[in-house]
């Protein structure tokens, strides 16, 4: 038997059934219906099931000019219960619209025409619509009563969506049970009907509801569920959309929030759709600006959004613009004459229940603190303070960084660490729930405040070794915890296949000049179905150091030796640099943060420029300038700490932007066996690192080296017996297997460094290229990794202080040592480098070790020099 969906209505109000089970049935046997003389009452229903359709997902100017007609057939006809149907919906699209006052008059008539089991669904309908303004108290009673009526009727679809809506109304006065007991049955009866719109509603509030309970992870999944429903019936949804952007925020991906926002806006706006729905999402895009650190994009945005929430008389929303606006403004331009409408703000939002009160709080606060009014900042950052007592992680979070400013403010250092540690904990909790690294990495933005906090306090105090602990509370934390791995039936695997083929197939096109914009869109989408699949793994509560944090500044020394470990820290833009050795733990003052970010341009730009030919005169007169850059980056990032590094190995521990410096360029590093590492714990880590029993040794070619992969030859002989892995047969399958768990891998090959994306930065083989998420899938990565391709050693930095790229996706897999190129290098130069490496490697060394003696042996010649000073060496193995 036809489902409901596809049959022949019966009547006109069949194409009502219709509209949220299959709209594109409902608008065209609607206008068969039209163009068959209809009766006034069937003409009502037909134009009535056409304006729905084009309110909800097409064109509001049409849809309003739709029920206008729909009510005067509903007139005409005699029926009051048919004119309140659709003054119901005709009331909706008029606030949609913006004319709230004509809406709600239109809904209130409505109401009062009707009783029964009809009047609840147009009660219900008004409800609805008082949720839309902010006006949620008010809405509250309509749904009670609408949907105590329609239980007794057993109008199961009714039901369900007063249900989805109260779901709504509770959420935004923070019931987050309640909201999801509503959402829950609303979902399991949507499950007995045919009504496919409502179901996928109803799927996206269990999202929702999965969301405000800091689940990401199935968050992610729900919404992308819904999203499938939705497009498979074409029916655009910009609330979801917003529920998406905001998991997004809550995940750290705020660029890519601000990209779906916008377009989610363009395309509202191209279709002429709701512009109550156009404000929400001109909402969500500002707060994505500002998590991106362009406030002044969020400030346009949240101006435009206020604009027009004060004309659809929104006040809910309104108030919430106005407090990103305020957001945005003290971010461009703290003034303590921002004070009084952050007061304003934070009044209205508590007196409205909404749960952002908080936020208005914390940024009250802030202002005052500026303006140098403690009192008013003490009673703004109290009230603040009651979020880190329960809600999400983030509130928390929000809640204890309102109790650490206050602690400040009050002079009390040991308070200070103390609500910073307790936000930093909640945080963890939120980021520990991730399973996949990049959003870890990237969550941690939401901590960037408290951490640097404490280091202030902690430098104020002139406590070195409480600096070196909190420098490392929240640096690289990704690398310090093991990896979460996507289970084998995830789908990660099948969809990376797949993208190397099309990646085969593009490159062929592109080079026979055939037409590539099918395979590149195949690429595109391929791309989002594996960060999509990925970002939706749960993660573990367990990740957790083993060495517990006030026992780590011993325990590190203790590792070190006679050895140095030098941590670089960044505190309001100055660099500390931390020598720690010999039991102690001493601070010098180096340079500005700024000033290193220039030279090191410099330096990459001359590395490069070197590596791809030029004249002997003009390759002297380049070298003469890197040898300038490298004295000047000396000076900034290690200042009067370059001569007190002792004589020993050193261990580099950076800022995240400052991981790929060519650090051998530094006149005091040249001769010295120096690693790099994004954080202490991470090196800790690596030289904890259990070592493969066997000594299993893998060289793979790559394709198209212009020397082949010369070097391969001349390293199979210096590790006999070592598996070669070259030709056809250098395919990511036979790589991944050959390397899983291997002592010692080298892989010559072109890479490529996705800045845009870090996660898809590869390593180019004969079928495609070898991803960040292909690393990703071994059970143990190569104890050592040589990794002589372009760019290898670049990473994104993220977060807080986080990095994304290969090598740090290695760490957490088990690597204990790394060595790799800042930037694209000569193929040619590389070969005699890397040959002298795996000698040294031979002989014992260490990879740091064996570089530094690579780099010794290195002919005095300007390319050879830069091609040695290019590569840098991770880790401790």
């Amino acid at each position: 038997m036809p489902r409901l969906g596809h049959q022949i209505p019966r009547s006109g109000t069949d194409l009502l059934h219709l509209v949220f089970a299959h709209p594109a049935d409902a608008v065209r046997r609607a206008r068969a219906v039209l163009a068959d003389s209809p009766t006034p009452f069937d003409a009502s229903v037909a134009h009535q099931a056409i304006g729905i359709v084009q309110r909800d997902f097409g064109d509001l100017t049409s849809a309003v000019a739709e029920l206008r007609q729909a009510l005067a057939h509903a007139r005409r006809s005699g029926s009051s219960e048919r004119e309140a149907d659709v003054l119901a919906t005709f009331g909706v699209a008029l606030i949609h619209s913006g004319q709230t006052r004509a809406g709600l008059a239109a809904l209130d008539r409505g109401v009062a025409k009707s009783a029964g089991p009809h009047g609840a669904r147009v009660r219900f309908r008004r409800g609805a619509a008082l949720w839309v303004l902010g006006r949620h108290e008010d809405a509250l009673p309509d749904l009670k009563t609408a949907i105590a009526v329609l239980r007794r009727a057993g109008d199961t679809i009714w039901v369900g969506r007063a249900l989805a809506i109260r779901g709504q109304v509770q959420l935004a006065l923070g019931a987050v049970e309640r909201a999801s007991t509503d959402f829950t049955e609303a979902e399991r009866l949507f499950r007995q009907t045919d009504q496919e719109h409502d179901s996928a509603i109803a799927v996206q509030n269990l999202g929702l509801t999965a969301f405000r309970a800091g689940d990401l992870p199935t968050a992610l999944a729900r919404f992308d569920d819904a999203d499938q429903r939705f497009r498979r019936l074409a029916t655009p949804m910009p609330e979801l959309v917003a529920d998406r952007c905001a998991a997004l925020l809550a995940a750290g991906l705020s660029h890519e929030a601000l990209v779906e926002a916008d377009a989610a806006i363009a395309e509202v706006s191209a279709r002429r759709g709701q512009t109550t729905r156009k404000a929400e999402l001109l909402l969500i895009a500002g707060r994505a600006a500002l998590a991106a650190r362009d406030p002044q994009v969020a400030l346009d945005r949240a101006t435009e959004a206020v604009r027009l929430f004060t004309v659809q008389r929104r006040e809910w929303w309104r108030q919430h613009a106005r407090l990103l606006a305020l957001r945005a403004g003290f971010v461009l331009d703290p003034h303590a004459r921002q004070l009084p409408q952050a007061r304003q703000v934070a009044a209205r939002l508590r007196a409205l229940r909404a749960p952002d009160h908080i936020q208005a709080n914390l940024l009250a606060g802030r202002i005052a603190l500026e303006a140098n009014q403690l009192a008013q900042a003490r009673d703004h950052l109290t009230a603040a303070a009651a979020a880190r007592r329960g809600g999400p992680a983030i509130s928390r979070a929000e809640g204890w960084l309102a109790r650490a400013l206050l602690a400040a403010a009050d002079g009390n250092p040991a308070l200070v660490l103390s609500a910073c540690r307790h936000g930093l904990d909640v945080l963890d909790e939120h980021r520990l729930a991730l399973g996949a690294s990049e959003l870890r990495a990237r969550a941690t933005e939401h901590g960037a405040e408290l951490a640097e906090l404490a280091l202030r306090t902690c430098l104020s105090r002139g406590r070195t070794r409480d600096l070196l602990k909190w420098s490392e509370r929240w640096r690289a934390t990704v690398c310090a915890v093991p990896a979460v791995r996507p289970p084998v039936d995830s789908g990660v695997q099948r969809d990376l296949a797949a993208l190397r083929a099309t990646a085969s197939r593009l490159d062929q096109a592109l080079a026979s000049g055939t037409p590539a914009d099918a395979f590149a869109a195949t690429w595109q989408r391929l791309e989002r179905q594996i960060r999509d699949r990925v970002r939706r793994e749960p993660g573990g509560f367990g990740d957790r150091p083993d060495t517990p944090a006030h026992q780590f500044v011993r325990a590190l020394l203790d590792e070190l030796g006679t050895d140095r470990l030098a941590a670089i820290v960044e505190i309001r833009g100055e660099l500390h640099v931390l020598v720690c050795g010999a039991g102690r733990v001493r601070r010098w003052v180096a340079g500005r943060a700024a000033a290193a970010a220039r030279q090191l341009d410099s330096a990459c730009w001359l590395l490069r420029r070197l590596a791809y030919g030029s004249t002997p005169a003009l390759a002297e007169r380049l070298l003469t300038r890197l040898n300038s850059i490298g004295d000047q980056l000396q000076h900034t990032l290690l200042g009067a700490a370059a001569g007190r590094l002792g004589d020993d190995r050193l261990v580099i521990v950076p800022p995240g932007r400052f991981h790929a410096v060519p650090w051998a360029l530094l006149p005091c590093l040249r001769n010295r066996v120096h690693a790099v590492a994004p954080s202490a714990t991470a090196w800790f880590n690596a030289r904890r690192a259990r070592r493969p029993a066997t000594d299993d040794v893998v060289l793979v070619r790559g394709p198209d080296l212009a020397t082949k992969g010369a070097e391969i030859t001349h390293l199979a002989a210096t590790h006999p017996g070592a598996r070669v892995i070259e030709g056809g047969s250098a395919t990511a399958p036979a790589v991944l297997a050959a390397i899983d768990g291997s002592s010692l891998t080298h892989l010559a090959a072109h890479g490529q460094f996705r800045a845009d994306s870090p996660m898809f930065s590869a390593i180019r083989l004969f079928d495609g290229p070898l991803t960040v998420y292909d690393f990703q899938q071994l059970r143990r990565a190569p104890y050592r990794i040589v990794l002589p391709c372009c760019d290898s050693g670049v990473l994104q930095p993220v977060g807080a202080d986080e990095l994304l790229g290969l090598t740090t996706a290695l760490l957490p897999l088990g690597t204990a040592g790394i060595v790799a190129a800042i930037v694209p290098v000569n193929d040619t130069a590389t070969v005699p480098l890397m040959s002298a490496l795996h000698t040294a490697l031979r002989a014992g060394g260490t990879l740091a070790e064996s570089l530094a003696t690579a780099r010794n042996h290195t002919a005095n010649q300007p390319l050879d020099l830069a091609t040695a000073w290019s590569f840098i060496a991770l880790g401790a193995a």
